[in-house]
């Protein structure tokens, strides 16, 4: 029996592969796509959670 992280790993294997001009157009699509929403300020509850997270979890030691 095979467990879950075995069978998405091998799922990734057989997954397609992009060619660099496919992902570079797909990226420069992305970002067409989404400049707006990225141009757009967080509401500031949004960004008091996200300070309160930061402050709440330290950062990962680094190995």
């Amino acid at each position: 029996m095979s467990s879950a992280p075995d069978e998405a790993f091998s799922k990734l294997e057989a997954a397609p592969i992009l060619d660099a001009c496919t992902r570079i157009r797909l990226g420069r699509q992305l970002q067409a796509l989404y400049s707006q929403v990225l141009d757009e300020g967080l509401d500031m509850r949004l960004t008091a959670l996200l300070q309160q997270l930061d402050q709440d979890d330290p950062a990962p030691e680094s190995v």
